[in-house]
């Protein structure tokens, strides 16, 4: 049991790390893992978060996946960004810079977004990058628009203070502190189901706290603001949802109105008592249905068949 818990306490070692270059110049830092030419999936993290967050889905998928995982612009390795600072356009052209960088033309691979991962890819919907390089996509505990409006966080009524009141709170500038007892509980009540693991709510409190400042702020604006409801219409590849029935952040009512509005929707998976950290609270839930999905939509993903598919290509222009 002992080298269990130990093994997953220790980070996965990329094969290969890099940095893309994204539109406005911003440095993203990217991890690679598992063999290069295996059926690829691409992992994007949500607010506060890193690619610490999907530690679980890494382990397990790196064995037979090439694997991608980064940090959101201003979070993990990622730096604060350049010109075009935080906005859904910004997270749209580092998904692009991302792809781009580890995908060769025409590679497809399934792109899976938690939170604001997943609101990255609505926002990438309808990009070249995005059309070109995903075969099926899974968004995690997300939501599209009305973030504030819908969270029951606040134990407030539905309405228009505690809509007031969840905004503050997603864009206030005070520290988060030290990973203790109290913050761990608080961290719990507002992210997690009731039956929660102690080693998983650990976990994800160490990663939310490590956070710098500025980007939970600057996100937390952005997120309080959102209307990416166009972006759910234009993600026109198979789709499939997951969602937390204990989701205080992003309630499943954001799950059910994406699944409803999706183009090719492949239906909502609800994880009962699960939260809003679904890749880490159910991780098992979460790799099985990357796996399904990869088993699905990607081709094995060899050189030779990449190759092979290419001259077919050639051959008939």
């Amino acid at each position: 049991m002992s080298r269990l818990l130990h093994r997953d306490t220790v980070p996965p070692v990329p094969a290969a790390e890099l940095t893309a270059r994204s539109a406005d110049g911003s440095r993203i830092h990217v991890e690679l893992h598992g063999p290069e030419d295996a059926p690829a999936v691409v992992l994007a993290h949500g607010w506060t978060c890193n690619t610490r967050f999907w530690d679980a889905q890494i382990r397990d998928l790196a064995a037979d996946h090439r694997v991608i995982a980064y940090d959101q612009r201003g979070h993990g390795l990622t730096p604060e960004p350049g010109p075009g600072g935080y906005s859904t356009n910004a997270l749209a052209d580092d998904l692009e810079a991302v792809l781009a960088a580890t995908l060769a033309p025409g590679r497809r691979a399934v792109l899976a977004g938690h939170s604001m991962g997943g609101m990255t890819v609505m926002a990438a919907a309808a990009r070249p990058g995005l059309r070109e390089h995903a075969a099926a996509v899974l968004l995690c505990s997300t939501g599209s628009t009305r973030l504030a409006a819908e969270a029951r966080v606040l134990p407030l009524r539905a309405g228009a203070l505690r809509t007031r009141i969840t905004t503050a709170v997603l864009g206030a500038k005070a520290p988060l502190g030290p990973v203790n007892p109290v913050s761990r509980k608080i961290l719990k009540y507002a992210t997690m189901g009731a039956g929660s693991a102690p080693d998983r709510v650990d976990a994800c409190a160490r990663i939310v706290h490590a956070c710098p400042r500025r980007a939970r702020v600057e996100w937390g604006h952005v997120l309080a603001e959102l209307d990416l409801a166009a972006g759910v219409r234009e993600l026109r590849v198979p789709t499939a949802v997951i969602a937390g029935t204990d989701d205080r952040l992003t309630p499943p009512v954001h799950a059910r109105a994406i699944a409803a509005a999706l183009p090719v929707g492949l239906g909502l998976t609800e994880l009962a008592g699960m939260g809003h950290m679904t890749p880490v609270e159910a991780p098992e839930a979460v790799t099985a249905k990357i796996r399904e999905l990869v088993t699905r939509y990607v081709a094995t993903g060899t050189a030779a068949e990449r190759k092979a598919a290419t001259a077919e290509k050639e051959d008939v222009a």
